[in-house]
């Protein structure tokens, strides 16, 4: 439709100047016909003063035009105020700074995983509340082959989804950045930690929105730990002057073998890559400890952090015979695993007696603090009709507020909700039970393609395939380097797939 074209069609036609009784009196208009006792007309009618005028007066002339302009003005602004509203999506109606909600009825669809929908059902009932018109309708998803399932309905898939804090590269054809106007930059990395500030960035672009975060912690039996003589997790992974134990020389007090060196109960699962639940995660974190890089294997960092990995089971420390480490655990047969602290809850779960407590990861040779980041995070399709609406709702689950609800919702159906996303949070765990250490070494996540159970189908499982078939084949007797280079050739690949420099 021409908008223009009807513009002109509704605009006020001018008012013609002149008599507004209907033009000008002929001069030879006679007048009509009267009595016959009247002598003369004007004795009825009367003569007009001289110095009276016979045209309109002029105030009265005056009084139409303004109230004809003033009529025009008032239609004028009117015809502002709707294209303003239209152009701003009613932003005038909401406070200053926040985006525009839809006045038209609109249906998101959002993707979980994990999390049932009564999780989020007061959240979504508060906004859909707030905001009339929106609707949200929550879809928990099998994490299997989820990823693959994004990608191919990405056209007419969900408008939020949930996806891993490594899925960046592989998912980004289908992520449409965050708005400013939703959130700026500054209020971004304010707000959330550095990890997910590297995690989610793609220029000056955000692309997700976190609403917890996660990574691996030292999980150990208390009752073990104080069986052995030990007061304390070990702090380092070699021992340090300065005090503090160091994971070596733990692992050796927590060992116990029978008469023929058979394990009986293990100081630490590592070593091994087929029953060893996080494995590759935690080759990544020895390998950053050690200052390798992932795209470097064949450098003497990677060999260090591969030696280092394999010692506990060369030693006898762990070993193939063991079950898997999650289960060894939950029996009593090992006594520190490194994990993300989701792990946790499973164990709980099977063994609510067992007395576990958490503890950060032990720390490098030069006294550095790092450990590998394991989350999720939520994001908006770019084929989604509605993003602006989509990221405004992501925005209110991760406030300050909406987080703590979350938290507990989430501890009212398990042992514990998930640490929170948000920084000014962190407090609120001090002194958690199991979040302590999550939220202590949050500032020290780094992220790598080598996170278990995501169930990508591609970048985190491609490489860790490549990785166990190099700690199996240096079981069986292939020399570390060599062991690496093969990797390498295969990750390099993977990474360049991928377009990851």
């Amino acid at each position: 439709m021409d908008d223009k074209g009807n513009q002109d069609k509704n605009q006020s036609q001018p008012v013609t100047s002149g008599n507004v009784f209907g033009g000008n009196v002929p001069e030879n208009i006679q007048p009509e016909e009267v009595a016959p006792d009247v002598a003369n007309p004007n004795d009825v009618l009367g003569t007009i003063p001289p110095d009276v005028s016979q045209d309109v007066p002029v105030y009265e002339e005056g009084k139409r035009k303004y109230l004809i302009i003033a009529f025009a003005g008032i239609f004028f602004v009117i015809i502002v105020v709707l294209i303003v509203r239209y152009l701003l999506g009613n932003r005038f109606i909401f406070p200053a700074g926040t985006p525009a909600i839809s006045d038209k009825e609109v249906t998101l669809t959002y993707w979980g995983l994990w999390e049932e929908k009564e999780i989020y059902e007061p959240l979504i009932n508060e906004f859909q509340k707030k905001y009339p018109k929106v609707h949200i309708k929550y879809e928990k998803q099998s994490p299997q082959q989820y990823r693959e399932k994004l990608l191919a309905r990405k056209e007419n898939g969900p408008d939020l989804f949930r996806f891993h804090n490594t899925w960046l590269p592989e998912i980004q054809e289908m992520v449409a950045f965050l708005p400013d106007e939703v959130m700026s930059a500054q209020e971004y990395e304010k707000t959330f930690y550095p990890v997910a500030q590297k995690d989610f960035k793609i220029g000056d672009k955000y692309y997700g929105i976190p609403l917890y975060i996660d990574g691996l912690v030292l999980v150990y039996n208390d009752t073990l730990l104080k069986q052995a003589g030990i007061s304390a997790p070990p702090s380092a992974w070699i021992q340090q002057s300065g005090g503090g134990g160091d994971m070596l020389s733990a692992v050796g007090k927590l060992t116990v073998r029978d008469a023929n060196n058979t394990l009986i109960t293990s100081g630490f699962a590592a070593g091994t890559s087929d029953n060893v639940e996080h494995f590759s995660g935690l080759f990544g974190l020895l390998l950053a400890l050690n200052g390798g890089d992932l795209k470097q294997l064949d450098n003497n960092q990677a060999v260090g952090a591969l030696q280092l990995y394999r010692k506990f089971a060369e030693d006898n420390y762990w070993n193939s015979s063991m079950p898997n480490s999650i289960s060894a655990f939950i029996q009593g047969k090992v006594a520190m695993i490194i994990v993300p602290s989701w792990e946790i809850l499973v164990i709980k779960a099977q063994n609510p007696d067992l007395v576990v407590k958490v503890a950060p990861i032990p720390k490098g040779l030069d006294g550095k603090s790092i450990s590998i980041a394991d989350y999720w995070a939520e994001g908006v399709s770019r084929y989604s009709k509605n993003q602006l609406v989509a990221w405004q709702f992501l925005k209110f689950l991760s406030a300050y507020d909406s987080e703590l609800k979350l938290f507990e919702q989430q501890s009212k159906t398990r042992l514990f909700g998930n640490a929170y996303s948000r920084v000014d949070l962190a407090e609120k765990l001090s002194g958690h039970e199991y979040l302590t250490s999550v939220i202590s070494q949050a500032n020290s996540y780094i992220s790598l393609p080598l996170i278990a159970r995501t169930y990508d189908g591609g970048l985190n499982d491609e490489i860790i395939q490549y990785l166990r078939n190099a700690i199996t084949a240096t079981s069986q007797g292939v020399d570390y380097q060599a062991a690496l280079v093969t990797a390498k050739s295969g990750v390099d690949q993977v990474l360049s797939r991928y377009k990851i420099e």
